[in-house]
Order: structure tokens, then C-alpha cells, then sequence
């Protein structure tokens, strides 16, 4: 299959229709930003064409004053700006499915990320022009792509606590780095929910809904659920994923043959809700030994951290490893076998890879 929507052809496609593709990990590798033709892709249907002087966008449910802006409107309001990391809660799902297999699911890598400057309007400024009314606990979202995934085929959508929600860098998006969304990525305006799972981020918005209850569509009451080992989705079974979960991968070199000596090793470690990355360890032998690896420009709480660490690797295979610990003590776990759960979200596992080092 090759890429589409001004993607580049190297991009590691997963499904044509509906799109989802992902960078490749050297493309992630190569810069603290992700260029929008590189970014990765998670659609559930259709990339819906709405024109942009046609398009509304409807703020409803427990407010004072409901609204209907025009794009121009949307824009009169003061314009803000986030570096910001979104990631797929499929992100690393490859590993898991190693362990056991995962029916239905694409075998998502490290790609599944990507961080870019996103522009727009504050979703907290566009509340208070409506008025959030009492008893109000959550924010939804409504996307225009009908996706029939579920069950009834319904548009994408989710919901955010309304804490979380009138944060300054919560963002009714309609830029990616410095240039008008594209189509592919919600255009003409999606939500912007730095440091939760890509899923709360819904794209193509039509509709922004204050709510005492958390959002009860399929793409939170059913999907997008972390399940024990036994589990099966069902409508409330599990508990809905919120914040993104604490990662590092090694994204060069890849797998396979590297020459003998000194070899520069890369990625990138993301923490999501309040926490940060604070160290990040390398390991050339499985995990028996590490040593902490340099961590690169910081840019800011709601992006990943880019890292570099140089080794010395002696013919013969090495199986290296990375770890990430993030400000409130938490490190990844060894086996991805401990974090398996049936969709396949949320490997928190160590990053690894294998490498023959030829003399």
C-alpha cells in the first residue's frame, strides 16, 4: 500500500482504508518536531470533507449561553500555542502482540507518536463565552467522521474532565506547525488535549458538550478501555484510558547489523498528565547493566524528550534496552508480558531492540 494525503511514501502503513499509518523510527529520530507530511495517522473512518467557510462549530449542553462559531469567529479569540506530544494508546502495540495475540488490532510501533506546534484558540476561553453551568464534571467532544467500528456506526468522539479542560493548554487547534491543519489531521479544527492519548484529541470537531457524566459513546464507554488479561470490551468494562503512559523507545539504529565500535543510539521518552521525564537509562546488555543516557532540548512539559547515548559495542549480538523515569519515581517495566491486556494499549515495557555487530 503507499501513503496518502501528502504523506511520504516511507511512511509504515497499517491500513488504506480507513488511513493509519506511522512514522518510521528513523524519521522520529531526526528532529525535536514531526513534519505533518511524517506525522503518524489513527483514523477510525473516513477523512470527512467539510469546507472550511461552511463549517460550525456547536457548544452545547450545561452552559449558560450555547453557541455556533464560524471559523472566523473562532479565530477573532486570543491565539495560543503548545508544543505537544500526541500519541495513540495503540503506540508500541507490536510487543504486546509478540506476547499473545491481539485479534482485530493493528501492530503499532514506536511511530505511533508524533510532536509538532500546534496553534489555535484556548477550549477555556470558548467555555467562558458559554458559561459553564453548575454541576458541570466533563467536556465532550464530537468529531464529523462516522466510523463503523462501532456499534451503532457513530461519530468519533470522547470526553475530558472539565478540570483538565480549562487548562490553558487544552486548544481548539486549527494550525500544525505553522501552517493550517491538514485535512488528514482534523482540518479545519480539532481539539488539542496535551498529555492524554491521542484518542481525546478528536479531530474534524463539530461539537464541544459540557456534561455532568463522562462521555458515554462507544469510543470511551467501549473502546479505548484498559481490560484485565480475561476481560472483553463491553460498555463499561474496564476503565477508559485518560492520561498517556510514561515510554522510551530507541528509535536508531534499527534492528539488524551495525559496525563494531563506538555506535550513537537515539529516541525519545514522553510522560504524560502532570509528570515529566527526568532520566532516561541505557542498557547493551538486556537490562543487566545501565548507564544514564543525555537528555536533549527540553521544549516544554507537554512534549517528549529526545535523547542520545553513545556505546561501545564488541562483535556478536547485543540486545539493548532503555528505560525512562519520570517525576514521580515511576520506571517502566521489564516484560511486556506484565502490561498485556486484550486491546493491546498502554505497553509501558522497556524499549528494545537487537543488533549484530559485525567487525
Amino acid at each position: 500500500m503507499t501513503a496518502r494525503y501528502g504523506k511520504v511514501g516511507s511512511m509504515i502503513v497499517h491500513q488504506d482504508d480507513p488511513f493509519n499509518a506511522e512514522t518510521p523510527p528513523a524519521a522520529l529520530a531526526a528532529g525535536d518536531r514531526t513534519p505533518a507530511d511524517r506525522f503518524y495517522v489513527r483514523s477510525h473512518g473516513p477523512v470527512p470533507e467539510i469546507a472550511p467557510g461552511a463549517w460550525r462549530l456547536r457548544v452545547e449542553g450545561l452552559v449558560g449561553r450555547p453557541l455556533e462559531l464560524s471559523l472566523e469567529e473562532l479565530r477573532r479569540l486570543p491565539r495560543r500555542e503548545v508544543v505537544a506530544t500526541l500519541q495513540c494508546a495503540g503506540a508500541r502495540r507490536a510487543a504486546l502482540m509478540a506476547v499473545r495475540d491481539i485479534e482485530g488490532e493493528a501492530p503499532w510501533g514506536p511511530g505511533a507518536a508524533g510532536t509538532a506546534v500546534w496553534g489555535g484558540v484556548a477550549l477555556a476561553d470558548v467555555l467562558a463565552r458559554a458559561g459553564v453551568s453548575p454541576g458541570a464534571e466533563h467536556v465532550g467532544f464530537a468529531g464529523a467522521d462516522t466510523s463503523p467500528e462501532a456499534d451503532p456506526p457513530q461519530p468519533f468522539g470522547g470526553s475530558i474532565p472539565l478540570e483538565k479542560a480549562l487548562r490553558e493548554e487544552v486548544l481548539l487547534a486549527f494550525e500544525m506547525n505553522g501552517e493550517p491543519l491538514p485535512p488528514v489531521h482534523g482540518a479545519p479544527v480539532r481539539a488539542l488535549v496535551p498529555g492524554y492519548i491521542g484518542a481525546r484529541s478528536v479531530k474534524w470537531l463539530e461539537r464541544v458538550e459540557v456534561r455532568a457524566e463522562p462521555w458515554d459513546g462507544y469510543f470511551q464507554a467501549v473502546a479505548y478501555r484498559l481490560l484485565a488479561p480475561d476481560e472483553q470490551p463491553g460498555p463499561g468494562r474496564g476503565f477508559p484510558l485518560g492520561e498517556t503512559a510514561l515510554i522510551a523507545d530507541i528509535l536508531a539504529p534499527a534492528d539488524g547489523a551495525v559496525p563494531a565500535g563506538e555506535v550513537e543510539l537515539r529516541g525519545h521518552a514522553f510522560a504524560g498528565g502532570e509528570r515529566f521525564v527526568v532520566r532516561v537509562d541505557v542498557s547493551t546488555d538486556g537490562g543487566r547493566r545501565w548507564t544514564a543516557a543525555e537528555l536533549l532540548a527540553d521544549q516544554g512539559r507537554w512534549a517528549w524528550r529526545r535523547w542520545r547515548a553513545t556505546v561501545a559495542l564488541a562483535p556478536g549480538e547485543h540486545e539493548l534496552a532503555v528505560r525512562a523515569w519520570d517525576s514521580a519515581g515511576a520506571t517502566q517495566p521489564e516484560d511486556p508480558a506484565t502490561v498485556w491486556n486484550p486491546k493491546g494499549y498502554a505497553n509501558t515495557a522497556w524499549g528494545r531492540i537487537v543488533v549484530r555487530v559485525t567487525s
